[in-house]
């Protein structure tokens, strides 16, 4: 490759990724239900709760606040994704957005769909742990004791929870159980859960539908929606970043935000903004509306 983006490989990204993606196909000849129905909780618990409610809407784009206990408390579950940890996260989706499809940007389709889905962690430069160097993107965090300590050992919930299905595995269906709930619930599940966070990354800033005339090439992908939670809405969420609410019309469903929705109900999230369609589009000149 001539592309000097590929000149240097990642190499803790490059082996755990292999790892994983080994685990995942050896997941498929240790099959059993309880395993298949653990991984798809956990999938939840990691995506909609964790990445979703957690990282990206809460975490990036402040668009609603709830008690530090229950903000931490989506930060583990976040930390189960294997995304990385909350300050490195966030500070990569802010440059993002600050350098949508343009130079900066970390992960455009216009360096190459591969690159945008995964490319950029293997041969970019891996900022997992440099949490001072991140925290100058996500100051507010970095500020925090709490997000600067997991920042660090966000790998630490995940090596607990695959311990624990091991001795859950072990105890209901011996060597075989324990295998078959790691494999399903560690490593198929956190590997597919990549694929469909990167699918944001990839796909829709490819294919799919504008709403909004952005100043990127974001567009609203509904099966990445499905398999994201919501998180595939992905152009109305780049005219609108600090709205909770990405699906904007009655037919795309978020599921993310119905559970912000459901805790705003409950009066557990405070100050929760939702954008209009009429609503200017976020970065452009005009005052946006109230």
């Amino acid at each position: 490759m001539t592309d000097s983006r590929y000149s240097s490989i990642n190499p803790s990204t490059a082996i755990a990724l292999g790892v994983f993606h080994t685990g995942a196909i050896a997941a498929l000849f240790f099959f059993s239900w309880q395993a298949f129905w653990t991984a798809v909780f956990l999938n939840w618990l990691a995506l909609s709760l964790g990445i979703g409610m957690g990282y990206h809407r809460l975490l990036t784009h402040r668009s609603y606040k709830v008690p530090s206990w229950i903000e931490y408390f989506l930060t583990i579950c976040a930390t189960l994704a294997l995304e990385g940890g909350p300050i490195f996260w966030v500070g990569t989706h802010r440059v993002h957005h600050q350098h949508s499809d343009k130079e900066g940007d970390p992960h455009s389709p216009r360096h190459g769909a591969w690159w945008a889905h995964l490319m950029w962690m293997v041969f970019g430069k891996g900022y997992h742990n440099e949490t001072k160097l991140m925290g100058k993107y996500a100051p507010d965090l970095y500020r925090d004791k709490f997000h600067r300590s997991i920042n660090s050992w966000h790998w630490v919930p995940l090596t607990v929870l695959g311990f624990i299905l091991m001795g859950i595995g072990a105890w209901t269906g011996g060597a075989y159980g324990a295998a078959s709930m790691v494999l399903w619930g560690i490593f198929l599940r956190v590997t597919l859960g990549h694929h469909f966070t990167w699918a944001v990354n990839s796909i829709t800033h490819m294919h799919g539908a504008r709403r909004f005339d952005t100043r990127d090439d974001s567009t609203n992908n509904w099966y990445v929606a499905l398999l994201t939670f919501g998180e595939g809405w992905h152009n109305n969420h780049h005219a609108h970043p600090t709205s909770a609410r990405h699906g904007l019309a009655w037919y795309e469903l978020d599921i993310t935000w119905l559970e912000i929705w459901a805790l705003g109900k409950l009066g557990i999230a405070q100050n929760i903004k939702v954008a209009r369609t009429d609503q200017p589009i976020a970065g452009t000149s005009e005052k946006a509306a109230a």
